[in-house]
Order: structure tokens, then sequence, then C-alpha cells
């Protein structure tokens, strides 16, 4: 038997890697040890606690009264220390057992390892030693399936569902290295250098620490090596977003199928209806308007005088010439184009503007601008640059200053949809239309102090296209700046519609962009990387897609308002019956 007993450990043990054993569940406490439940014995020792405390207290005010020496105890004296002590002691401890119990059971990093091989052991002779069967069922050896392991739970948290399995030992320590502190999270890649392997065991560790399963959180089939130092720190995994098409879009003679990541049921049909639209009626038009991307430091001096100084200065096409040569030396792309100032008391606002080529441009704008910076410390040595950035640019945030001197590309588009479309696609008729637009995107936008939110929806698309394509998500603020107009033409037959966009903040290179599913959807447009003819026209090219994309967004939506048809599309194009969980499974 004792032979025997060997052979199965060393079996399990040649097989370390997988762990896929099941902890038996021991349910042992140290409070059963009590002869009293748990909750008794506190109520026990927080009585006996007081009552001793209250009883020397009464004794030693009556030994006040009367000048007795304090230190004369009698033994009833000596019993209500000894109780107070020993009560005090176990109150102490946490106001129970529970606490010093996980603090009992919680094995160290260092003890972990060394006594995996014993625990396991144990629990295979245990698991021998507890089958009932008779002694002629031990000789049959034939071969038996195999149930499916359980998962590794431990002693303090219990996952949610099957926690990810680890596959080696090494994989393992560093785990626990993780959960107890000794490694920090943010380590692993530079460690291990492997990301891949990073990601898997910062997840596991996260489901140990937090209790949490991760399961449907997907981890394989991502390049995590494509990420580090430019996308995402500290990964554990992907979040999938579906990506629909809507089109073709027929902009200025070309036609566009625009990818459209996003979970909101209607959006992608919705903008299909509006292609479609726009497609029988010849197509829309796009036109660029200014190209410039900003950054705003803020300097403040000890007067407003010299504040004052240096917007003059700034301000003075004849010394623009030089601040233009220090700045482009950031990047052969960068190109200055102005400066503008604004003063609030001792502090000065410079806002930057510069062109950035086919990047989104934000970092290169930003070295530009710390090269000027640096170059006029030299004339104003009393000028202290609070920030990099003064939110005069202004980034991620709603602001007139952006709505009225844009920022990033302002596109125009328009496109005349006829009255025959209107009523046999969208479902309406060009005067409801128009009544619509000003009465919701003038009249009720104005009525609620809207900052560029003139528009029915702007941002759904908006927020879609830069999903898909790799962009700043959270530039969809200023980007979805926009007004959509609706006029009569030609005799009322016909409709005029436009958006106007000041703020689009786009880039065919850097950031997300050159992620693998976001690269794929720029080479559906035609925008892929920077272009070899003439910088920045892949970056215009998607500033454009993006305004009629929003085009055919507020068209179709409009006339859905229009026609009293957005409650019943959303029921039956944004509501499932079926039971997603089960789905997955």
């Amino acid at each position: 038997m004792e032979t025997h007993r060997r052979s199965s450990t060393n079996s399990v043990r040649s097989h370390k890697p997988a762990r896929p054993i099941a902890l038996e569940d021991d349910s042992t406490k140290a409070s059963d040890a009590l002869p009293l439940p748990l909750y008794l014995t506190n109520a026990v020792f927080f009585t006996l606690f007081f009552s001793a405390v209250y009883f020397l207290l009464c004794r030693w005010r009556e030994k006040i009264r009367s000048s007795t020496p304090l230190h004369v105890v009698t033994f009833s004296e000596i019993v209500a220390i000894l109780a107070s002590v020993a009560s005090f002691i176990y109150l102490l401890g946490f106001f129970g057992i529970d606490f010093v119990q996980s603090l009992v059971l919680r094995p160290s990093a260092d003890v972990w390892a060394t006594e995996d091989d014993e625990v396991e052991s144990e629990v295979l002779l245990r698991n021998e030693d507890a089958r009932h069967v008779p002694c002629g069922q031990a000789l049959d050896r034939s071969i038996r399936s195999l149930q499916p392991p359980e998962p590794i739970v431990t002693a303090e948290k219990v996952f949610d569902e099957m926690p990810v399995t680890v596959m080696t030992e090494e994989d393992e320590e560093i785990i626990r290295s993780v959960v107890c502190g000794m490694t920090p999270s943010y380590s692993l890649e530079s460690k291990l250098d492997d990301c891949k392997r990073a990601a898997a065991i910062r997840r596991e560790a996260l489901q140990r620490i937090t209790g949490k399963s991760l399961s449907g959180l997907p981890l394989d089939g991502f390049d995590y090596e494509s990420i580090l130092g430019q996308c995402c720190e500290m990964p554990v995994g992907y979040v999938q977003i579906p990506v629909g098409i809507a089109g073709p879009l027929l902009l200025n003679g070309r036609e566009y199928s625009v990818p459209m990541a996003t979970t909101e049921g209607c959006l992608v049909a919705s903008t299909n209806r509006g292609c479609k639209a726009i497609h029988l009626s010849g197509g829309a038009t796009s036109v660029l308007l200014r190209d410039g991307m900003t950054r705003a430091p803020v300097v403040r001096f000890g007067t407003a005088k010299r504040a004052a100084d240096l917007k003059l200065y700034l301000e003075d096409p004849e010394n623009f010439e030089t601040l233009a040569c220090v700045f482009n030396r950031s990047s052969r792309f960068a190109r200055l184009q102005s400066i503008k100032c604004a003063i609030a008391g001792k502090n000065l606002y410079l806002r930057f503007s510069c062109f950035t080529g086919d990047a989104m441009g934000m970092n290169m704008v930003s070295k530009g601008v710390q090269n000027v910076l640096d170059f006029l410390q030299t004339d104003f040595p009393d000028m202290d640059v609070i920030g990099i950035s003064g939110n005069f640019c202004s980034d991620k945030k709603p602001a007139a200053v952006n709505w009225i001197e844009g920022r990033g590309k302002s596109v125009v588009c328009e496109a005349i949809i006829n009255g025959d479309v209107v009523t046999k696609v969208l479902k309406t008729s060009v005067e409801s239309l128009v009544e619509l637009n000003m009465l919701k995107n003038l009249t009720g936008s104005a009525m609620a102090g809207a900052l560029g939110g003139f528009n029915a929806h702007a941002s759904n698309i908006v927020t879609a296209v830069y999903i898909a394509t790799g962009q700043d998500p959270a530039q969809n603020v200023e980007s979805s700046h926009c007004i959509t107009m609706m006029e009569a033409v030609n005799g009322g037959k016909d409709l005029h519609v436009s958006v106007t966009m000041p703020s689009i903040e786009v880039g065919t290179v850097g950031g997300g962009t050159q992620l693998a599913s976001q690269s794929a959807c720029l080479n559906l447009l035609g925008v892929k990387g920077a272009s070899k003819e003439s910088p920045g026209a892949n970056s215009i090219l998607l500033a454009t897609i993006v305004a009629g994309a929003v085009l055919a967004g507020e068209l179709s939506l409009m006339s859905a308002l229009a026609a009293g048809q957005l409650v019943k599309s959303h029921m039956k194009y944004n509501r499932s019956s079926k039971d997603v969980s089960k789905v997955s499974s």
C-alpha cells in the first residue's frame, strides 16, 4: 500500500504544471473548538469586559474618597483586573476568532511553495483511503471515463465562475507574488518579456484578489505586443465591440463603406438608410474649411503688464517667422499656423495652431509648444510656465473656442435630397423635416443652452466611426460639435441638408490606428497610414467621411422623428428577446 501511495503521488507531481486538482472542502475553523457558538462567546466577553471595568472604576472611586492607596487590592479586585485583561486581549483580536483564524490560515508567499507538495500528497492519500469499495473492485483495471477537473478554490475567495487554470509552477509563484504585493502588476511586461503571459498572470491575480471571475472577458486572440507603451497599460483582456457597415456613402463622386463600432441597435441601420437616400439623390459634397490642431499653455508673470508684453510680442507678424522655425523643429510635418493669446490678470494663455500631417497631432503640437516656451524663456526670464495645457485649447471638453475657431479639421458637408426619395425612402415630407429641424435642432437646442449641439445625434456616428478606426473616443466631445441645417429648395419639392462640423479631430497614423482591427477599417476606407503623395490627405479624407456619415445619420433620424417611427424602429432593432447569457454559453 505504501509503495502504491508513493507511485500515485509521483504520478501527480509529474503532471503538476496543469494543476487540475480539486482540493477537499475543509470547513474546520478555529472557532469550532469553543464550547459556545461564536456569537455567544463574543457576547460573554463583551459583558465580562465592561462589567469588570465598571467594577474597578467604582472601587477606585471609593478608595479615592476614603484616601485608600490604589495599589492595595482585594481578591475581588484581582479577579476583576484579570477578567478585564483577558477579555480585552480577546476583543483586541478582532471581537472574535474569525479574523485571527483568517490570518492563521492564510499562507505566506514564502511558505506556500514549500507546503504545496505536502498538501497535494495529503489530499491524495485522504481521497484514496476514503474510497469505500469492495476489494474486488480495486482489481478492476478497465479504463474509466475521467471526470473534468474542478477549479482550484482558495481558502479566502470563491470565484463566481471557473477561474483560469495556471499552466506552470513558475506562473503560480508570480501570481502569488502579485497577490501579496511583492511584485507590482505594472512591472510584469518588463520582468517577463512576454506581454501575453503578463496579461494572463495579471488577470489571474486580479481574480484572486477580487474574488470575481473574468471568464467573459477574452484573453486569447489579441496581439498584446502591439499595445505596449502606446495604447493601454496593465491589460487583462480586451472588449469585443461589433462593427457594422453603413453605405455605400456617395461622397464627392466616390463610394465609401463606412465601418461603425457600436452596441446600439438601429444606429447602423439608420445611418445606412441615410446613405441610401443620399446615393439615390446623386451623392453628397464635402469641403475642408480649416486644418489645424491646437495646444494652449498657460504662463504667469509678476504683473499684468509683463503678460501683455509677451502677448504683443507673440502677435507681432515680424516675430512669427522666428517662432515658426523654433516650433517646426519638433517634426518634419509640423507647421505652425498661428498663435492667439488671451489674458486673465497676470496669466497669459497662448493658443498655438499647427498643421500635423496625417497624425491627429496632439503630441506633435505639444513638442513644438515646448520648444517655443524654452525659446521665450531667454527674453522673458520672469515667465513662469504653469502648464503645457491651460484648457484654452480646448481638448476633450465642450468649448466655445472650438465651436468658433475650430480645432482639427473643420468640414461642411451638404446634399440635396429629391422629394421622391424623401417620400419613398425616408417616409416623410420635406415640409415636416424643415419644420422639425427648426424646432428641434435650432430652437430646442437654443432653449437648452447647447454649445455646439445643434444637431440630432452627431456624436452617435462620430463615436462609432472613431472606435472602429482607432481614434480617441474621448475627443468625440468636441468632434461632435455640429449644426444641422435643412431647407426646402427647387420650389419646395426637394430638401437641402447640411452639417457643419468645426472640430473633427482624426488621424490615420499613431495611437490606436495601427492596431490590426482598426487598421483594417481604415484600409476599407482607403485611408490607412500616411499619404505618400500629399501629407495630411488621408486624415482630411477621413474627416470628410465622418462628416458625410453624420449627414446620413442626421437625415435618417430626423425622418424617423418626423414620421413618428423612432419608437417602433427601436423596439424592433434595439431590443432582443434572446437570453444572451445562454447564447454565449
